[in-house]
């Protein structure tokens, strides 16, 4: 049995404190399902029985398949300086720069990844990372609220589903109001988006390129927002910022993004980072640190925490983030990532990324029954429609060892048969014609 400090008097003490009578109503927010069936943990095992046991588990993952995998997370080439470096011990064992005197290395690393992100996407500001793309675009919208004084938040549906879910936490909440605007097949509807802004309109938040891969430009409506004071936010693929236009070309007041494009595996889901960009009019409600430099008494460069109005250094309420770390060791990833690959090295990476991606649309929709959602120019990632049902037609697939894309019928109503497919520099030309094959063989038609 677990050893419990309290005997069960000071138990009820505690809880009459609080009104309540049983620990069952201390938990009663969480469902029954959700909650430990038991406590009565198994007896411990030797250190070579447990080794055994999660070895035989990690042996149930397949990291043998050929993957056109995307959907907001890309397996890109990592230099193995990454690692080589990161996993040097007064970086990794390192946790967060609470005293900033005694953390200028860290602070240091802080300051050149703000940088070079900010460079990235052209805008002014970037902040030392917050956890996820999802989280990322979570903060955006309680720092437009804060800005504006508004409480509802255009949404178009374009934007990966995964991160719309993280934002619907906080409307389940009732403290904002999100208005999602359906796509256009797979586009964003631009009239709609603009007819969406009200007086009542904190932000209006788009991706670029979109969940379908798709590739838009943005900028008049985001002069239409500014016009209305509401602000623009943008989710963006980090390494095709490179090649693409960038959100401060288009002139977003926010700009976040998942980082683990930059740098990180996939590490079956994590940990990753998330990128927050902005306007320096917008800084003040910006969450999370921002590492600025400055010079000491001696006249010597040196690095600060600055602007910290996380909860922890001034009154909750005035607070703009209760985020208690960040990310640090994966933004440190994505910065030496930046600077191994260098500004042509990132575009090199894209453009091989894109240039596969055509070469498997140029193969795929020469198969009978497929063709693209739509005409809209696009990444490294694009919509396929099948004649058969994707969900099926993938799992098919599976089965020979090949994963051709992300089936959206589960997240889009109608769109049973359309399938997610994505590239990258480490896509090869064997590996989409071995896709080709399987699928014209899964589908009955010929090449």
């Amino acid at each position: 049995m677990p050893f419990v400090p309290h005997t069960e008097a000071e138990i009820r003490q505690m809880l009459a404190v609080i009104g309540l009578t049983s620990l069952d109503d201390l938990f009663a927010d969480i469902t029954p399902e959700l909650r430990p069936r038991s406590f009565n943990v198994p007896a411990g095992k030797t250190e070579s029985a447990v080794l055994a046991r999660m070895e035989a588990l990690a042996g149930k993952n397949r990291t043998d398949l050929i993957s056109f995998l995307g959907a907001g997370f890309y397996q890109h080439a990592v230099p193995s300086v990454i690692d080589a470096l990161t996993g040097r011990s007064e970086f990794y064992t390192a946790y967060t720069p609470y005293q900033p005197e005694c953390s200028q290395g860290t602070l240091q690393a802080i300051f050149e990844f703000q940088t070079a992100v900010a460079r990235l996407f052209d805008m002014e500001c970037c902040n030392a990372s917050v956890y996820d793309g999802g989280s990322a675009l979570f903060e955006a919208a309680m720092m437009a609220v804060r800005h504006t004084k508004r409480h509802s938040i255009v949404v178009d549906e374009c934007i990966n589903p995964l991160w719309r879910a993280q934002l619907e936490t906080w409307h389940n909440e009732g403290i904002v109001h999100f208005v999602t605007v359906p796509h256009k097949n797979g586009t964003s509807d631009m009239a709609a988006l603009k007819a969406a802004i009200t007086d009542n309109t904190a932000a209006v938040m788009v991706q670029n390129p979109n969940f379908f891969g798709a590739v838009e430009d943005f900028s008049e409506l985001f002069a239409h927002a500014r016009a209305h004071k509401v602000l623009s936010v943008i989710s963006v693929y980090p390494v095709l910022q490179s090649v693409l236009k960038t959100p401060g070309e288009m002139g977003a007041d926010v700009a976040v993004a998942d980082g683990q494009s930059l740098g990180q595996y996939l590490n079956f889901g994590g940990p990753y980072l998330g990128i927050m960009t902005c306007r320096k009019d917008c800084i003040r409600q910006f969450p999370g640190r921002i590492v600025g430099r400055t010079k000491d008494v001696d006249g010597e460069t040196g690095y600060v925490l600055t602007l910290q109005a996380r909860e922890q250094h001034i009154r909750r309420a005035k607070a703009t983030s209760n985020i208690c770390s960040n990310q640090a060791l994966c933004a440190l990833r994505a910065l030496i990532y930046l600077a191994v690959v260098g500004r042509q090295g990132l575009m090199r990476v894209a453009e091989n990324s894109m240039v596969m991606a055509r070469k498997a649309v140029e193969k795929l929709t020469a198969i009978s029954g497929v063709h693209l959602l739509n005409d809209a120019p696009f990444g490294n990632e694009v919509a396929l429609v099948l004649p058969k049902p994707a969900a099926a037609v993938a799992a098919s697939l599976m089965a020979q060892g090949i994963v051709p894309g992300f089936p959206l019928g589960g997240l889009y109503a109608g769109m049973d048969n359309v399938l997610l497919l994505a590239c990258t520099e480490l896509t090869s030309s064997q590996q989409v014609d071995a896709l080709a094959s399987a699928l014209a063989s899964a589908l009955g038609g010929a090449q």
